[in-house]
């Protein structure tokens, strides 16, 4: 499937097969093109935790609003953020460079993020996002459908999973195969409400 194909056809998907089961080889190609996504300094803050037990699955379903995917998705994905990535062995993501440029690199780390937590937060956000997005994409590539999740008690299931103090939860993704189709899509806002030229007084103009 092209990439434009696979983003006009992803929709949140909430009801799935319970039965179907997702190969190690699928499991393994998604969280690969996860892996894949960008992030500041090549640091990786993302960090997944697979829910494969079933009992862990019901415990997060009642901390979920009793949501269906929870449990009836092949995979579920709590996509998680270390906020001291930055701090961990930066250079094993620059090892291919020259020692100068590797040199430069790992003093902007420093410089970017050291007493910095609201900045360390916020990568962690925008990289879990990204790695999600990658990640649901692949899913439709592969014939799944997926579902993005923050509806959840944020601090029960960080203690369920055991997160360190360090990292932070950015959202769930339940991926599997669908039973119902989902909701007609919702209206989108025109290019004219979201898009604007150099500052935002300034309509976006985009002539042929």
């Amino acid at each position: 499937m092209d990439v434009f194909r696979a983003i006009e056809q992803r929709r949140s998907v909430k009801h799935f097969d319970p039965q179907h089961r997702m190969s190690p080889q699928e499991t393994r190609c998604l969280l690969h093109n996860a892996l894949l996504a960008p992030s500041a300094f090549n640091l990786q803050h993302w960090r997944f935790v697979l829910l494969q037990d079933p009992a862990i699955r019901q415990q997060v379903r009642q901390l979920a609003w009793d949501q269906p995917q929870i449990t009836d998705a092949a995979l579920l994905v709590v996509i998680c953020g270390d906020r001291n990535a930055w701090q961990r062995q930066p250079q094993r993501n620059w090892a291919h460079l020259p020692e100068t440029q590797q040199g430069q690199i790992l003093t902007a780390i420093d410089q970017y993020y050291r007493d910095k937590p609201q900045v360390q937060q916020d990568e962690v956000i925008r990289s879990g996002a990204l790695a999600a997005q990658n990640l649901m994409l692949a899913a439709k590539a592969l014939g799944y459908d997926s579902c993005p999740m923050i509806g959840f008690d944020f601090t029960a299931v960080g203690q369920l999973i055991e997160l360190p103090a360090d990292h932070a939860i950015v959202l769930m993704v339940a991926i599997g195969k669908k039973t119902r189709e989902p909701w007609p899509r919702g209206s989108q806002l025109s290019l004219e409400d979201v898009c604007f030229s150099d500052r935002f007084t300034r309509p976006c103009q985009l002539n042929d």
